[in-house]
């Protein structure tokens, strides 16, 4: 499972997915027999101008088996689509223009579903019903109310919800009927824990504590006795992560996540009624996730096998692996089982290739595509395949990061690169299809992906190195990867970049500012330039992990100063790079007043800067107008100053 992080990995709506519809650079004329293929050069619109499907967390299947229920933004806004089994049609179930709304879960006996949206990227999220006659029915009123979907019980008669509407801080959970959406109040959560799971049955509830970066419980609630209190259920000696997986589906085991024995997240079972524990799935990697089809009679898991997810596929009745038939290579994800359990529907995707929805007959062993995801104008054989690679940093170790070498790029042809980096602290760069990367790749643009030491997926040892040294070791990593690209006889090593979002839009600006003469531009995608502010304004439904948040990164109380000297604002006069700045005006975790300040304070510094700002936006990018005019001014601002060289060199 992840590691919980509270400042979490840039969007995927920003940095990896891509959108569908409309008109786009004409795809490359045909080669001649005999002749190698031109490559064709496409615009940002034609990148996303490709469909980013997305299948409910929920039931994803309609009560009939004959329709998936998934998001797509088709229209350039996300919306909740039912997908035919057969013929792949999509009917639209909701029409929002304004703000991006998701599919959760079909009701279980009738062809209502559950859906959710924010307003303008505000991140506080409303639960919605979808009925039948297509009225939308907010659930979770309140400007101030943020909820989550958490679940059928196994009855189908009721569904649990997460909600702060009481106090904004804590996420209490209630059961809705769901006949009349009757609302009651099942836990208070004065504690401001973390709600993980509730079982099948409705009776448990399991809860997170996170007590530092490094360390926290699981506790567990029996809903059915009166005046009980959550019980510890992961008590240890040392510094341990804890998490929840799910329940199984006899509300009988609890799978929950543990690096107790090792380096990597494994994913043990708890006996409710006996208290013993024992291994479930063990690997060289994280396992990321352990889910279980409605009856039980599957599991599904996944590994986190070096920044691209294995997927396996356990028959719990013979102990066998399903495979599944008829699919074209490609990594599977969202997977989804009919309700008779005779069918999976699953995302596949590769690098080249977005997600696509598919659905698979297991008696039968073949498959059926539903979706074209890629914009037909687009050749697949113009993109570029990812290489994970690794690099030595300042103290030796190894930094695991992801390359993209664009087609032609030579000795003899050198290219400009870019070191982009990942969101978090503690996030991830992975395989798999990005329209922003590739839009660069097809530009001439290499891209590292580092994943700098605090990175998740590496062993617990390698991500809290960085703990308490932000902007310092972590960023020596990133200067080591542009001293990497610059040793590739393909890469120009006078033209070299940094680029990232979130976490990694503030490394952008800890480059410039603390290492000015090390990368020749910065983009900087929603980045924290000022850790003062930003640790003592965390959005209030942070309060379970704001412990674990401050052991990682400092409280703001004790350690203003450090905060101080590693905040790019403070040394901006430093900065001589040209930059460019991208930011949604609703972001509720690096504030606009962030990006406003730091392109006052460089241009102060007579150096070039530029200023996107979306104003129906917030942390990531989810409408597709604003995903082209950001991804066309990155390749823009790039263009007019890194592909003139500078002349700097690493150190």
């Amino acid at each position: 499972m992840p590691r919980p992080d509270p400042l979490s990995v840039l969007l995927t709506a920003t940095a990896t997915l891509a959108t569908a519809g409309g008109c786009s650079s004409p795809a490359p004329s045909q080669p001649s027999a005999g002749q190698p293929a031109a490559v064709g050069r496409y615009d940002a619109r034609a990148f996303y101008t490709t469909t980013s499907y997305g299948l409910s967390q929920g039931y994803a299947w309609s009560p009939d088996d004959k329709a998936m229920l998934a998001h797509a933004d088709t229209t350039g806004i996300f919306n909740a689509y039912a997908i035919d089994v057969d013929g792949g049609d999509a009917q639209p179930l909701t029409s929002s223009t304004t703000d991006s709304t998701f599919a959760v879960s079909w009701f279980p006996d009738d062809r209502r579903a559950l859906v959710t949206a924010d307003r303008g990227g505000n991140e506080i999220s409303h639960l919605f019903v979808r009925e039948a006659s297509g009225e939308l029915r907010d659930l979770t009123p309140g400007d101030k109310t943020k909820a989550e979907f958490a679940g059928w019980t196994v009855d189908g008669q009721s569904f649990h919800v997460l909600t702060n509407g009481r106090d904004a801080r804590s996420f209490d959970l209630y059961r809705y009927a769901a006949k009349d959406y009757t609302p009651t109040l099942v836990f208070r959560n004065d504690q401001a824990l973390a709600v993980e799971a509730v079982s099948p049955d409705g009776r448990y509830v399991a809860l997170g504590k996170p007590r530092t970066s490094a360390d926290s419980d699981v506790y567990l609630l029996d809903l059915r006795t009166r005046g009980a209190k959550p019980q510890l259920i992961t008590a240890h000696k040392g510094n341990v992560q804890h998490g929840v997986y799910e329940f199984a589906r006899d509300s009988r085991h609890l799978i929950y996540a543990t690096d107790e024995h090792g380096e990597f997240t494994q994913a043990w079972t708890y006996d409710i009624a006996s208290g013993g524990k024992s291994a479930l799935i063990t690997a060289d990697w994280d396992v990321s996730f352990v889910t279980f089809s409605e009856s039980g009679a599957y599991r599904v898991s996944g590994i986190n096998a070096d920044a691209r997810t294995a997927v396996r596929i356990l028959d719990t009745r013979s102990g066998n692996e399903v495979t599944l038939r008829g699919l074209p290579p490609g990594d599977v994800s969202q997977v989804r089982f009919s309700r008779d359990e005779k069918k999976v529907a699953l995302m596949l995707s590769s690098d080249t290739s977005p997600n696509d929805v598919y659905v698979v007959d297991l008696a039968a062993g073949r498959s059926a595509r539903l979706t074209r995801a890629l914009n037909p104008d687009i050749r697949e054989a113009d993109l570029v395949a990812s290489e994970v690679v690794r690099y030595k940093s300042f103290d030796g170790r190894e930094v695991p990061s992801i390359l993209y070498k664009p087609r032609g790029a030579s000795a003899s042809q050198k290219v400009p690169a870019l070191v982009m980096v990942h969101g978090g602290p503690g996030g991830q760069s992975r395989t798999g299809y990005s329209a922003m990367t590739q839009h660069l790749a097809n530009h001439g643009y290499a891209v590292l992906a580092a994943n700098n030491r605090g990175s998740s997926g590496y062993g617990k040892t390698f991500y809290h190195l960085d703990d308490k040294r932000h902007g310092e070791v972590d960023l020596d990593d990133i200067v080591h990867g542009r001293n990497y690209l610059a040793s590739l006889d393909w890469v120009d090593a006078d033209r070299i970049g940094i680029i990232g979002g979130s976490y990694g839009g503030y490394m952008v600006g800890a480059a410039l500012a603390f290492r000015p003469d090390v990368f020749d531009v910065g983009v900087n995608i929603f980045g924290v330039m000022n850790w003062v502010r930003t640790l003592s304004n965390i959005p209030p439904w942070w309060a379970a992990f704001k412990e674990s948040l401050y052991d990682e990164m400092g409280d703001p109380a004790t350690d203003g100063e450090r905060h101080r000297r590693i905040s790019p604002l403070f040394h901006a006069r430093n900065i001589r790079a040209p930059l460019l700045v991208v930011q949604g005006a609703n972001d509720p975790r690096v504030l606009q007043a962030e990006s406003d300040e730091i392109v006052a304070a460089v241009k102060a510094n007579g150096v070039p800067v530029e200023y996107v700002l979306f104003p129906d936006e917030g942390h990531g990018f989810t409408k597709r107008d604003n995903r082209i005019k950001a991804s066309d001014a990155y390749v823009g601002f790039l263009d007019t100053h890194l592909k003139a060289p500078r002349g700097r060199t690493g150190t």
